[in-house]
Order: structure tokens, then sequence, then C-alpha cells
């Protein structure tokens, strides 16, 4: 399948879709009220009836492997799918990047590939293809803690950001929310502060606010795909990165930069979306048990997360791995200042509804 650039499917998409009623809402350690306000905004459909609904199988793309959170995530929603449906809906795990990256995924399904049904995302990476509302989730420090992040996610406003795709005819929706941690830097060699990382290479996925924001650290952001960030760091080409601590020790970036410093930029917000090819093959039945399951999914990410994150934390420290703790952020908030503003002032009432959510 051809793949169609960002910027042309933007082109192309003149009608909007009309906005899908449907939200996963989920809870930190509350999964039966997740699952409740999950069941109140479902299709019509009986989940139990699914059972006897001819078998689909979708097939879930995620970057990462399956023992990090994201990993587990996707486990947990595909057994969750599997025992709702009755074994009519399989959900095919394809975990570690093997069908691509996350925006090769996105290219590949809003370009008309029927290959991926579900993909797990970086919460903000529908903003390359007009997605404005996501951005907000990925600008420095706009979150305080986990909690505050749950309170949004789990709010009347987290809807209006899971369907905007349909609001603009982009032909995926989104099913549930997740966080896999805050995001920190890494590098080969020892940074102490912010004034080590003046005129280092900083690996980047070329999108917008993380550029703003290595440029605001003094870095010169460089475009690097996951897949080779490993040999980038091992060869030279970058002197760092950033990931969630689970997915730094997972995809063995320790082993070519055993530096990390708990700056805590950005969590690690993420969503799960399904291509409207893929929603359109289930039954009302199917589709009522998916949006269950993406509601208990929901829940369990948020029960799973800060316990995973404290557990690999320390195991890189007993393995030998220099980390490096920041207890005053506003050297680093004041450094993305520029970015923050650039990148929220069209959006400057609804930012700060985030930002009243916190705990």
């Amino acid at each position: 399948m051809k793949k169609i650039s960002r910027r042309s499917f933007l082109a192309a998409a003149g009608v909007s879709a009309a906005a899908l009623a449907l939200t996963a809402c989920g809870g930190s350690g509350n999964s039966t009220a997740a699952s409740s306000a999950a069941a109140s905004t479902a299709p019509a459909g009986d989940a139990a009836a699914a059972a006897s609904d001819p078998k689909v199988t979708l097939v879930y793309a995620e970057v990462n492997p399956l023992d990090t959170i994201v990993g587990q995530t996707g486990s947990h929603f595909k057994e969750k799918v599997e025992e709702l449906t009755g074994g009519s809906v399989v959900v095919d795990v394809q975990a570690s990047g093997v069908l691509g990256s996350e925006n090769d995924v996105l290219d590949a399904i809003l370009g008309g590939s029927t290959s991926i049904d579900i993909s797990r995302i970086s919460a903000f990476a529908l903003t390359s293809y007009g997605c404005n509302k996501s951005k907000l989730l990925s600008i420095p420090f706009t979150f305080e803690n986990r909690a505050h992040f749950w309170n949004f996610a789990n709010s009347e406003l987290a809807p209006e950001f899971l369907n905007e795709p349909q609001e603009l005819g982009l032909p995926v929706r989104g099913i549930f929310y997740g966080e896999e941690g805050f995001r920190h830097f890494f590098t080969v060699k020892p940074v102490s502060g912010i004034a080590d990382f003046k005129g280092l290479k900083l690996r980047v996925s070329n999108d917008p606010v993380m550029n703003g924001m290595v440029e605001g650290l003094g870095a010169n952001p460089t475009v690097v795909s996951f897949g080779e960030l490993y040999s980038a760091l091992q060869t030279g080409v970058v002197d760092g990165a950033e990931q969630p601590i689970a997915n730094y020790k997972s995809n063995a970036f320790p082993e070519v930069a055993n530096n990390l410093i708990l700056d805590g930029h950005t969590l690690g917000a993420v969503q799960a979306v399904i291509t409207d090819n893929a929603w359109n093959k289930l039954t009302e039945n199917q589709q009522a048990a998916v949006m269950e399951a993406a509601a208990d999914t929901q829940a369990f990410n948020a029960d799973l997360s800060e316990t995973a994150e404290k557990k690999v934390l320390d195991e890189l420290k007993s393995s030998g791995c220099n980390v490096v703790d920041v207890p005053d952020k506003a050297p680093w908030q004041e450094a993305c200042a520029k970015v923050i503003s650039e990148n929220t002032s069209d959006q400057a009432e609804l930012y700060q509804q985030l930002l009243d959510m916190k705990a």
C-alpha cells in the first residue's frame, strides 16, 4: 500500500465526519467506575452476546517490546477483548516495532492500508495530521504528576481530545488513554544539569514541540527514527535522547547511553486508536465489548504504570546506571518557556483547563 503524506492526506480530507460519542473512561485504581462510565457511552449492543458473532481478527501495532508498560497494556487489552467477546474478536498484538514506527503506522492506516487495525500511539502523534488539541498533552511540564494526568483522562474533557480525529474526518477513533511514565533524557556521557546539554545532539522525532524543547535546553535536535536510535547512540550520530524509564531499559539503551537524568519534562501520555475500517467490521455486540475492554485497559494502565516504573528505576540503579535526580525543575521550566508559549497561545483557554486539573 502506497503511503500518503500527512500534508497530502489533510488536503484530501475535506469533509468532517460526525464526532464519535464513544469514549473509554478509566480511573487510577478504579476499574469498576471505568467500566460503568464506558458502558454508558458504548454503542447499543450486548457484549455478552458477541461470542456468537462472526470471528474477526484485529492487528494491534506496538512499537515497544511486550515487557514495557505499553506492551503489557496491549496484552491486557487483547485478553479483555477476547474474554468479553468469547473469542469472536481476536487481537493480534505485533510488538517491538515489527510493523514500523508510530508515524509509519499512522501514515499507512490514514493512507488506506487495511493491514493494521489498532495502533497504540503517543497521545500527540496525530498532531502532524491536524489534531491540535492532542498537541497540548505533549507540552513540557504540563502535568505536575500522574494524578494530574489521570484527572484529565477521566474527565469530561478527555472525549473531546479522543474524538478529534473523527471531527477532522480522519478514519481513526480513539478508544482509551494510558501513560508510560514521565519522559527523561539519557546520554552517552554523564550530565548533571542543563548547562551540560549545550551543544549536545539529542534525538528527536521531528515534532515541533520536542524540537523547541531541545533547542531551549541549548542542544541540537537531530532527527533519528526510533528503530535506528540504538545504533545512532552507539556510533555518535546522537549524544542522547529521551524516553520513559521502562522503555529506556527494555530497549537496551543503557548499554550505549548509561546516564539518565530525571528531569521529567513530559508525561508519556498514550492512546489507542482503531481504524474506521476495523470498527465497521465489528457487530454492535463486538463494538460494545471492545469499548468495555478499552475502559478496563485504561484502568489497568493507571494501576500498572507507577508501580512498574519504580521497579525499573530500582533495577537501573542496582545495575550501575548513573541516575541523576533533578530536585529543582524551575530552571528547566524556564528554559522551555518559549516553546510552551508558542504552542499553547492559540488554545490558551483549553490549555488552562488542563493546567487547572492538577491534583
